[in-house]
């Protein structure tokens, strides 16, 4: 079940943040980048993001999660995560139809490592299309991905 989640609340963002951690140091790992931001997030800071929240659950539990900011008819996907003990449940695709189908908009947009095989080809395989690439530093880059509506 997908529902949306309260943010602001503690206990809620202690429990996304112990999604997102182990998510996150997943791609780390791909990457070899273990400077990612949401690696750096605590409980405070995911309550100031300004995300809307969105769980993916199992039962009680939370599995995945998907934020977004709209701007301008545009959804941005901000985090895209799947606890790795729930990797290939298609809990990542569920999340992503469910933003998809669930509102009237014009594109999605989004940003992974370009390093990070699985979430290119994830993105890819979900129509998006490259729109560019950006250095980080000399060794990490980012690729933005759009899909139109």
């Amino acid at each position: 079940m997908i529902k949306i989640v309260d943010i602001t609340d503690s206990e809620v963002a202690e429990e996304v943040l112990n999604i997102q951690i182990p998510s996150y140091n997943n791609e780390a790992e791909l990457t070899d980048f273990f400077e990612l931001p949401p690696l750096k997030d605590t409980v405070h800071s995911l309550q100031q993001c300004e995300e809307t929240f969105f769980g993916y659950y199992l039962g009680e539990e939370l599995c995945g999660a998907i934020s977004v900011k709209v701007v301008n008819r545009v959804i941005d996907i901000h985090r895209l995560m799947v606890h790795p003990d729930h990797f290939r449940k298609r809990i990542a695709t569920t999340l992503l139809r469910f933003i998809e189908e669930g509102a009237d908009f014009e594109a999605m947009t989004v940003s992974t490592g370009s390093a990070n095989e699985p979430a290119v080809n994830f993105y890819l395989k979900h129509g998006f299309v490259k729109t560019g690439e950006s250095k980080i530093t000399k060794d990490f880059s980012i690729t933005s991905f759009k899909k139109m509506l």
